[in-house]
């Protein structure tokens, strides 16, 4: 895989950002509860896949050799599970005293377009990462992997566009307006995957701790935003499924390849 290649890969997740926000266009309504769950299983089963096949394992295997082997890759996960957990609350508190300031409303569609943009951000740096990977070890099963996490997130992406252009329509604004504003809400995700991915082809001394760092954000991703949102009624069975779908074809896709 070449840098070109990588770029243009980078693209896929905020492609499907897109799309999602598109939907003012032509739905009257937001995806049904129903949808939005098998989705939300779905990315959770093929983030959780990926960060165990196409960046833990990889994380330890460069690490082969090393004192403590499991030493980096510990270190990384607890990086990327405590920044975002501290850029969370952050961004709670500061929500919280908009909220003194401005209408119930505003709070409510800054929480969404804030929180989607900001779990966009370690989605990005998890494709960037692990397309640097694939491009260090030159292997066509590690770029199939990357390309398969690039349209896994890009999936998931879908109803996220939509969650934050159907409420601003809804509100008022109109339909262009409103698609840009979900459309920009995955712009971080090139732009901190084309950062992950220059800063470690400078120096892949550190990719072992990028690797793992991504792990733990995407993780948090999962455990700390999309199962408890898709579960929070208490209805799990569509979330199984759709997570179970996601993880075994993550896992297909790595045995065939």
């Amino acid at each position: 895989m070449n840098l070109t290649t990588a770029l243009w890969e980078l693209l896929i997740p905020f492609i499907g950002t897109a799309a999602g926000a598109s939907s003012v266009f032509f739905l009257k309504t937001a995806a049904r509860p129903a949808t939005e769950k098998l989705i939300a299983g779905f990315a959770s089963g093929v983030m959780t896949a990926a960060s165990i096949w196409s960046l833990i394992i990889p994380s330890l295997e460069l690490c082969e050799g090393q004192s403590v082997k499991c030493f980096i890759p510990v270190l990384g996960m607890l990086s990327g599970v405590i920044l975002l957990l501290l850029v969370n609350q952050c961004a709670d508190w500061y929500l919280t005293k908009a909220a003194c300031r401005k209408s119930k409303s505003f709070k409510q569609t800054a929480m969404v377009i804030f929180a989607v943009t900001l779990h966009n951000i370690p989605e990005g740096m998890v494709v960037g990462v692990v397309l640097a990977s694939a491009m260090s070890s030159g292997s066509k099963p590690a770029a199939a992997s990357a390309t398969a996490l690039a349209l896994g997130i890009a999936i998931q992406n879908l109803p996220e566009g939509a969650i934050i252009s159907m409420p601003l329509k809804a509100a008022g604004r109109s339909k262009t307006r409103s698609f840009l504003i979900g459309t920009l809400s995955g712009a971080v995700e090139p732009f901190f995957g084309i950062l992950t991915l220059l800063l470690t082809g400078m120096t892949l001394s550190v990719l072992p701790f990028l690797l793992a760092f991504a792990a733990g954000a995407m993780i948090y991703v999962v455990v700390g935003e999309l199962i408890p949102k898709a579960g929070s009624d208490g209805k799990t069975g569509l979330l199984t499924i759709g997570f179970m779908t996601g993880f075994i074809l993550m896992l297909v896709l790595d045995v065939m390849m």
